[in-house]
């Protein structure tokens, strides 16, 4: 049973890969994206829109399996708006590595500098 759900759960996940928002949300985690968190965040906007136009059309006697299409696009703008700290605070980390590892290089060359002189 426990190798049935692992595999199950093996396959979800490649599927769900290719998914748009996952997409986004693993292009914004590299280094190069992390400054597009913030505006990805923005993305959370259709898609509340969406799940509210649903809602009102489920309210109104629409069809119950829009219900999933709420749940969808909730869950994607959820993920969209914590994307954006989450980048926010990988950015900071990647900036101070980069701070510390160019302060490291220049007191390296400081001190291969002050060896080749002689004294």
């Amino acid at each position: 049973m426990f190798r049935l759900i692992w595999a199950t759960s093996v396959r979800t996940h490649g599927i769900l890969s290719y998914a748009p928002t996952n997409l986004l949300i693993a292009a914004t985690r590299t280094r190069r994206g992390l400054r597009w968190g913030i505006p990805a965040m923005l993305l959370a906007i259709p898609y509340l829109l969406a799940a509210h136009w649903c809602v009102t059309t489920i309210e109104a006697g629409g069809p119950s399996w829009l219900n999933l299409v709420v749940l969808l696009c909730a869950w994607n703008s959820i993920k969209l708006i914590l994307n954006g700290p989450t980048t926010v605070i990988l950015l900071i980390r990647a900036r101070i590595r980069e701070v510390v590892a160019q302060r490291r290089a220049r007191r390296v060359a400081q001190e291969s500098e002050c060896a080749e002189v002689p004294s």
